[in-house]
């Protein structure tokens, strides 16, 4: 029975076997042979009568009876005739009634029959172990006491024969449902799986059974050497990813998908640099993050994104168990038509405020905006707000007219090499306008207020980066004189598709042929996506504590050069990437905090909270924004550096 029982196992995994590789049309693979298993495999595909699926339970209890009843008979044989006793054919049939009864009581208790479990899953053999462990017991008791001489190991080794029996039966009716589900011919492409772990076997797992059959597992890829003879589901691991050219031309695959939750910037790279230096190259694929939701079909696999090249995956910030503070409040949001303050609008509309107030200057930014939160973007609703925030009449008529309790101040002006030539812009807008901004909170007591600031302003060195810096002290400034509110400000780095980005630069000058510039070939920022920068702004005005500025922990720094040309070997064209030098107040490493700045953590391992020195809003005012752009940027780079006394009357 054992034997039979293997045999009929391995049969069925041939068969399955040689339908994978043999019944499948694959993409740059053989043509499909004619072959028993092919055979076989299309007479299994045949409709099955309507009826079978109305009585699949009874069919099952009447599989797991004869299971029953070949079993004991055989075992009754081969027991009987070892113990040298005669053998009474009622004392069989009588143990086969009591042992079925059994079974099918303990089989309806344990859920069995009922459609409890998905039917050849483990859950299901684990079910169907407690029966047949309930079955022998029962039966086992019973014969013991009608027949003495009866020896109960009978009914022990009849036991493991029929468990074997209907695990097989199981196994082969799961593997006949995967067959059928899976399509006779398609254009499938052969595809490495780079990881052969869990995420790994979920993928096979999927794609075995995936109607569409866009892709066909053949090979798996794996770093650890314990893996190295590992098989899933007939897909085996033939080596690490230097053997990746080597296994793709074996196996003739012609995409490579990553299997992994997150992979470091430095081996996608790599990882990259080996699938293009194949011939031919390899298409490299992801799964697209809804896969973790609904599995790995066709539709989840998906062409690397800017984020993959990085290596840059997404930080959960928990907004949605600390956001509660603006439910129901009225929310203003300053540069709502830019790209943080866009996505600021679009997270917190979830949230549920009484009402969302977007104030730009810029109009088109605001229909942008409008149009993707509503549907529409006829620009008649008081919660659009054209106005600008150099004209502190108009921002305290607006305070005055919406009385906001809580204030996202997103507006700025942010290219550095403008800022350069225009140093007193910065000071108006970046500056002076939040100066405004941040009175206006206080006269009409605000609640809480955020202001938006970026890496730029730790240990500043250009013109954007003092305007920031002082945005953060005037903010640090009013925390410490207003009676009520909390006001913090929010440090981040460079942001993955806003406009503007280096990434947005890059993709414009791939799509005109190049060439690629960049400033300096050692220059490495920080990045980060623009939902979870996003997520850090609302989430510091929760945890974050009077005058702090909240820092994001963005982990390692990106090489520029990597990046850029991560992206020319993607799109596979002779693009030039052209070294232009640093420009003026550029630095080449950027730095998250200040060498003053304290790295404190107190609510959440990845957000920084420290602390800049406060600073009158007459100290700013004083500015004179008419004086050359040398002596302008001096004096910016000496008020980041006086203490914070107030020199003028504010």
């Amino acid at each position: 029975m054992v034997l039979f029982g293997l045999v009929t196992l391995g049969c069925f995994d041939s068969v399955r076997l040689g339908v994978r590789n043999g019944a499948l049309k694959v993409k740059g693979g053989r043509r499909p042979v004619t072959t028993a298993s092919s055979i076989f495999a299309r007479l299994l595909r045949l409709p099955l009568p309507r009826t079978f699926h109305r009585w699949f339970g009874a069919i099952k209890v009447g599989l797991d009876v004869a299971a029953w009843a070949t079993a004991l008979i055989c075992a009754a044989i081969v027991r009987y005739r070892i113990a040298g006793i005669g053998m009474s054919n009622t004392t069989v049939l009588r143990a086969i009634g009591v042992v079925t009864l059994a079974q099918v009581a303990s089989g309806w208790k344990f859920n069995l029959y009922r459609g409890g479990w998905r039917y050849g899953s483990f859950d299901e053999v684990a079910a169907l172990t407690r029966t047949v462990g309930f079955a022998t017991l029962i039966g086992g008791i019973s014969e013991l006491f009608r027949n003495p001489r009866v020896p109960l190991s009978a009914f022990f080794i009849g036991s493991c024969f029929a468990l074997l029996i209907m695990i097989s039966t199981r196994y082969v009716w799961r593997l006949v449902q995967e067959l059928r589900r899976r399509p006779e011919a398609t254009d499938a492409e052969r595809l490495l799986i780079y990881g052969a772990g869990d995420r790994g076997f979920g993928i096979v797992q999927d794609l075995l059974t995936d109607k569409v059959g866009q892709y066909v597992p053949v090979a798996f890829i794996d770093d650890d050497p314990t893996k190295s003879r590992l098989t899933i589901r007939g897909i085996h691991v033939r080596g690490s990813r230097a053997s990746i050219g080597l296994v793709a031309r074996e196996y003739r695959a012609s995409s490579l998908l990553i299997a992994m939750t997150s992979v470091p910037a430095d081996l996608m790279r790599e990882v990259l640099a080996i699938a293009d230096s194949c011939d031919p190259p390899l298409q490299v694929k992801v799964l697209s993050p809804l896969a973790e939701l609904f599995g790995t079909d066709s539709s989840q696999i998906q062409d690397l994104t800017e984020e993959d090249l990085l290596g840059r995956r997404r930080i959960d910030t928990d907004v949605e168990s600390i956001a509660a503070y603006v439910r129901g409040k009225r929310v203003l949001v300053t540069g709502a038509g830019g790209s943080i303050g866009s996505e600021l609008c679009r997270q917190l509309v979830a949230h549920q405020p009484a009402e969302l107030l977007m104030l730009d200057r810029d109009e088109s930014a605001l229909h942008a905006v409008q149009l993707t939160l509503e549907g529409r973007a006829l620009l008649d609703t008081p919660n659009v707000i054209l106005a600008d925030l150099r004209d502190q009449p108009r921002v305290d008529q607006i305070f005055d007219l919406h009385r906001p309790q809580v204030v996202f101040h997103a507006a700025a002006l942010k290219h550095l090499p403008l800022l350069e030539s225009y140093p007193a812009e910065a000071v108006k807008s970046n500056v002076w306008g939040t100066s405004t901004v941040l009175q206006a909170a206080m006269k009409y007591d605000v609640e809480r207020f955020v202001n938006i600031s970026t890496d730029k302003a730790a240990d500043p060195t250009s013109v954007l980066g003092y305007s920031k810096r002082l945005a953060e002290r005037l903010t640090a400034f009013a925390a410490d004189t207003a009676t009520t509110g909390t006001y913090v400000s929010v440090r981040f780095g460079n942001v993955l598709g806003s406009r503007g980005s280096v990434l947005h630069t890059f993709r414009s000058q791939i799509a005109e042929g190049g060439p690629l510039t960049l400033t300096h070939p050692d220059i490495t920022r920080f990045f980060m996506l623009i939902p979870e920068a996003v997520q850090l702004v609302i989430q510091a005005g929760a945890i974050g504590r009077q005058g702090e500025v909240m820092v994001l922990d963005m982990g390692e720094p990106v090489k520029i050069a990597d990046m850029a040309n991560a992206l020319i070997r993607r799109s596979r064209r002779p693009i030039e990437l052209v070294y232009t030098g640093l420009r003026e107040g550029e630095k080449l490493h950027e730095d998250l905090l200040g060498a003053q700045d304290i790295d404190s953590r107190p609510f959440h391992h990845l957000i920084v909270h420290s602390t800049v020195p406060p600073l009158c809003f007459g100290s700013v005012r004083g500015v004179d924004v008419k004086s050359s752009p040398d002596l302008l940027r001096n004096s910016l780079k000496g008020l980041c550096n006086v203490s914070g006394q107030c020199r003028h009357s504010s």
